[in-house]
């Protein structure tokens, strides 16, 4: 056993970790991380990067074929073998040597094993070849392991050896026949890539599709996939699942219809990786997740900070925002706060300080890669009436704008924008149509900003774009 001391000790080398990492270095501080699977974690190989690129490619045909002109140019079908190799490339085949090279460059040790927490500011690192390591912080141990997939308790379906957004997105062949149990972003992005590249898809959406997006979202995406062939089941739910004998899955819904398919996509959820963590060493309760104040340190049952403050958690595993960006804005905040702590400097942790992830609460960006992209920021008009705002709904076709026009014949989509009264300010705002992704961000900004509608007059949208929408929201609104 060596033991070794760091400033502090990052437990998980996702992109969250590292950007940790990244901010401490650049303070001034050491940091040493630990990771048990592949450096640059879920989004790297298993999310983000891969699944966009499986979904990329059927996408530039779509927009080709919506154009006079490029459509003729188009003679062939989707290359299968080429989607699965750039989807590959993206993932760097499963290999970490760049990311790992990277931390090197920064000056960041890499501890390759599973690390626990066995006692205050101490990290225990256990090698696959059995040996120990003992990591001893000075200041902070900060937790980074993310989630993992969800799978519920449904009679059989463990024994089932059920697909997750892992298995599927590494998947080397396409089933002819997808399952999935869930409607979420992974059930919806995933429905659309394998239908994409030929699978019949059957979606189990027991709670409907995108269900916690404005509702116009939902049906929109719900009808394109059943236009795609996909058979969007909302409300069935399984009851039980068997895998047979030739390698098929047979799902029995609760009211006893029988699906079959070759491959069953389980993705109703995430859990988080905390369940050998050594969180009982400090009064936590394994597999749990972490709550966390606006600066990310760990609170107990009474809200206060363990301890005197040594224990952060950012990303997934506190449950704030299970999205990558966010978690890197966490991390941001935790590499820089346990700086200006450490250095005696002041912390600014009010709304919108440096040191506090105020945009958690009220602007989160968010995209669902599927046809059509879903873009949205902030808060639905549910949950503004829900947070007791005062609000008012203003809603645009996005077909209407001239922009749209020239981007794809029979262009179809929406644009909502909920609108605080009180403040005169926009609280939300989502968008569903072809290509919308790029367009998200002067929503964030203008949430962000707090910018007063009045102000927004001034902000001209270029015109032919589809971005005209923005003028066309508040006129809709009224000066």
């Amino acid at each position: 056993m060596t033991t070794t001391t760091y400033d502090v000790v990052i437990i998980g080398a996702g992109p969250v970790g590292e950007n940790v990492a990244d901010r401490l270095v650049q303070g001034g501080l050491t940091a040493a991380i630990v990771e048990r699977e592949l450096v640059g974690g879920e989004c790297s190989y298993w999310a983000c990067m891969p699944t966009k690129a499986l979904l990329r490619s059927a996408a530039a045909l779509r927009a080709a074929r919506q154009v006079p002109g490029a459509r003729e140019a188009v003679t062939g079908d989707l290359d299968v073998a080429a989607v699965l190799g750039r989807r590959d490339s993206f993932a760097s085949n499963w290999e970490d040597d760049g990311q790992a090279s990277w931390l090197e460059s920064v000056g960041v040790p890499l501890f390759r094993g599973h690390g626990r927490i066995s006692s205050d500011r101490v990290v225990e690192v256990t090698a696959g070849d059995g040996t120990t390591t003992t990591l001893t912080a000075r200041h902070a141990v900060v937790v980074t392991t993310g989630s993992g997939a969800l799978v519920p308790d449904i009679d059989g379906l463990r024994a089932a050896a059920p697909w997750t957004s892992r298995e599927t997105v590494a998947a080397k062949e396409v089933p002819g026949r997808l399952a999935i149990i869930g409607g979420g972003v992974v059930a919806t992005e995933m429905a659309t890539a394998f239908s994409d590249l030929g699978s019949s898809v059957t979606m189990l959406a027991r709670d409907g599709v995108l269900h916690l997006a404005e509702p116009f979202v939902g049906e929109r995406v719900a009808e394109s996939l059943r236009d795609k062939g996909v058979s969007v089941r909302i409300g069935a739910e399984a009851g039980s699942v068997k895998r047979n004998d030739d390698g098929t899955v047979s799902i029995t819904l609760v009211d006893g219809e029988q699906i079959d398919a070759d491959e069953l996509l389980v993705a109703i959820g995430r859990t988080p990786n905390t369940q050998d963590l050594g969180l009982e060493t400090v009064g936590l309760t394994p597999g749990a997740w972490l709550t966390v104040d606006d600066t990310m340190r760990v609170v107990g049952p009474d809200a206060a900070p363990l301890g005197d403050g040594w224990l952060y958690a950012a990303g997934d595993v506190n449950r704030r925002v299970l999205l990558t960006h966010q978690g890197k804005y966490q991390a941001r905040a935790v590499g820089d706060v346990i700086v200006a702590r450490v250095k005696g400097e002041p912390v600014e942790d009010d709304r919108w300080g440096r040191h506090a992830a105020t945009a958690d609460e009220r602007a989160v960006p968010q995209v669902v890669f599927t046809d059509p992209e879903v873009a949205s920021v902030g808060l639905t008009a549910a949950a503004a009436e829900a947070a007791g705002l005062r609000i008012r709904v203003v809603d645009y076709d996005l077909a209407a704008t001239a922009g749209s026009s020239l981007h794809a014949e029979g262009y179809q989509g929406h644009a909502r924008m909920v609108v605080d009264e009180d403040r005169k300010v926009i609280v939300g705002f989502t968008l569903v149509g072809p290509d919308v992704a790029e367009m998200v961000h002067a929503a964030t900004i203008a949430i962000v900003g707090e910018v007063p509608l009045d102000r927004l007059w001034h902000a001209v949208p270029a015109f032919p774009t589809v971005s005209e929408v923005w003028l066309r929201l508040l006129e809709a609104y009224g000066r």
